[in-house]
């Protein structure tokens, strides 16, 4: 926005410092004036003739007075605006590098608690998180890019492989372009819901994570029959707010990752719905390999996998915690994600309480 160009704030601090203090000598020396027409002044009685000449012999002094309060009041109120100013001049250099796309500096403003303080702290703050959440969009851009690409290089690869060989089996070559196109099309569909989460762009109604719990269980049963692995579904009424369709989506997530990150034969995952005082919590539980503490963390970070990054029959885009993280904080929530003992991982996700 273009402004017309006015007063700096410490020429307005600085008049306001000098006209009061001029004000200030005005009123004192009328008061004296007045007390000295009068006849009296304290500890001492004059002798006033006339006003007139009272006026001549104070007037001299008055203007002397009136002058040193001016010039001592612009030079000392400028002394004095500059020195409470200079942290504002830090903060504005801060914002201007800021503007130009250079997060890293921070203004780290010393003294005592007060109010530029509190401000600056504030927009530190506001810049680590700004640059946190800026590299790590420029991390999902480059892994989306890369993600996106494999499946449409493979399709590119099979279509030139097909058309040097006319002869080649169609069959295979049509069921192999399905499984390719559907990886992507689950791909797009991720990043869909991952966008609409960071958005927020969703109504909200009473939803109970425990009826939530086993929607999903039954959506992903067949796919716990097929990996040989056996789902307990306990808790109690657990009411939040929020999307329905999100968090079934949430859920799962949840429960899919475990099923598919764990043990070939005879896992388990389990799954809790809980009601606390202001927080309800949803925790799904799997066996399987032991995971170092140290990397869990960065599982909630998109396209990153518990085990390497191959593709299998389930493998997903890589994206399923990291939609479970965006849903939870678009709910207001936290998620919570710590290796089991023995192996295996805890996940839990707690949200305000209906």
């Amino acid at each position: 926005m273009i402004r017309e160009p006015g007063l700096s704030v410490r020429v307005k601090l600085t008049l306001s410092y000098a006209g009061f203090l001029v004000l200030a000598g005005m009123v004192l020396l009328v008061t004296g004036y007045f007390s000295l027409s009068r006849g009296f002044h304290p500890g001492v009685v004059f002798m006033v003739r006339s006003h007139a000449e009272l006026l001549r012999s104070f007037a001299p002094t008055a203007v002397a007075v009136l002058a040193f309060l001016l010039v001592f009041g612009l030079v000392g109120g400028w002394i004095l605006a500059g020195r409470m100013l200079a942290p504002l001049d830090r903060i504005t250099d801060a914002t201007r590098l800021a503007a130009t796309g250079s997060l890293s500096h921070r203004i780290a403003l010393e003294g005592s608690q007060d109010e530029f303080r509190e401000l600056a702290d504030s927009f530190d703050m506001m810049l680590e998180r700004l640059e946190a959440h800026v590299a790590a969009q420029r991390r999902f851009a480059a892994n989306a890019s890369h993600e996106l690409r494999t499946p449409l290089a493979i399709t590119q690869a099979l279509l030139d492989v097909a058309r040097k060989d006319p002869n080649r089996d169609s069959d295979e070559l049509v069921e192999r372009l399905g499984t390719v196109n559907t990886r992507a099309i689950d791909l797009t569909e991720a990043l869909l819901v991952l966008s609409r989460a960071n958005q927020g762009s969703f109504s909200r109604e009473r939803v109970d994570l425990s009826l939530i719990a086993e929607e999903a269980t039954e959506i992903m049963l067949p796919l716990a029959e097929k990996n040989g692995v056996a789902i307990e579904t306990s808790g109690d009424a657990a009411p939040a707010l929020g999307s329905p369709a999100l968090l079934l989506q949430l859920a799962s997530n949840l429960v899919h990752n475990a099923i598919v990150h764990n043990v070939a034969e005879q896992g388990t995952v389990w799954v809790t719905a809980a009601a606390w005082p202001g927080t309800v919590t949803l925790t799904v539980e799997n066996t399987g390999e032991e995971l170092d503490p140290r990397s869990v963390a960065a599982l909630v970070e998109p396209f990153q996998r518990g085990t390497e990054r191959v593709h299998g029959d389930h493998a997903g885009a890589g994206l399923g915690l990291a939609i479970v993280d965006s849903i939870a904080r678009a709910h207001h929530g936290i998620l919570g994600v710590v290796a089991r003992p023995g192996g295996g991982l805890r996940v839990t996700v707690r949200l305000p309480r209906a």
